[in-house]
């Protein structure tokens, strides 16, 4: 017999979508990397939708969660700022709630 289970994402929402499951992960690979680009491979994704992301956060955000440097004798890089990592925090603790919600939830399914 088939046993089911919820599923579903959660995302923060202004007049766009602003935090996902999919821009948090974003942002955890440029706190480890230091960089948008080495983020977008690690993730398999785009250089430009990577930055599309990063931007659209950046604008809805009253400050902006990542902070980037160009080029120069290092290179360039970015940081996810402190405004960064307590939208970061808020939406990783969130998830949880809210994964642990829809396993308690798919334990009410009654077929």
């Amino acid at each position: 017999m088939q046993k089911f289970k919820l599923n579903g994402r959660i995302w923060i929402e202004g007049e766009e979508r602003f935090m996902g499951i999919g821009r948090m992960e974003l942002l955890e690979h440029i706190q480890r990397t230091g960089s948008i680009s080495q983020a977008a491979k690690a993730m398999q994704m785009s250089y430009k939708r990577a930055w599309e992301l990063v931007s659209s956060m950046n604008t809805q955000a009253s400050k902006p969660l990542v902070i980037t440097q160009t080029g120069g004798e290092k290179g360039g890089g970015a940081i996810v700022s402190e405004e960064g990592e307590k939208y970061l925090a808020f939406y990783k603790e969130l998830h949880k709630r809210f994964t642990e919600f829809m396993c308690i939830e798919s334990e009410h399914i009654p077929f």
